[in-house]
């Protein structure tokens, strides 16, 4: 009985120190940050940003547009769209790396 409370402790002290070294917490964090600021960016994309930029576009349907070429049909506007929302997220990220984490100078690797 000895034996198994040492492995059960042992495997307890190796994922403790597995979670700690990769910084597990942090990432968990990190992704459901991230699947929030999404739905953030999104809804600043569908709401605000295209009904502005709608009346500019002909036809105004640009999140249907499409590009046929015989049998083969291009949705260029839902590309289009999500194109846009990964912009302005990656902007987001962008300045949240520059002013929030300004005591470290983001540099390119």
């Amino acid at each position: 009985m000895a034996k198994i409370d040492t492995e059960v402790k042992g495997f307890y002290k190796e994922f403790m120190d597995f979670l700690n070294e990769y910084k597990i917490a942090g990432l968990a964090i990190a992704f459901i940050m991230g699947v929030a600021a999404t739905s953030l960016v999104k809804s600043l994309v569908d709401n605000i940003i295209m009904p502005t930029v709608t009346p500019f576009i002909p036809g105004g349907g640009w999140k249907t547009a499409t590009i046929a070429l015989g049998p083969i049909v291009w949705g260029i506007g839902a590309f289009a769209g999500e194109l846009l929302n990964f912009m302005i997220l990656a902007l987001v990220v962008f300045l949240i790396a520059k002013f929030i984490l300004k005591e470290q100078k983001v540099t390119k690797k």
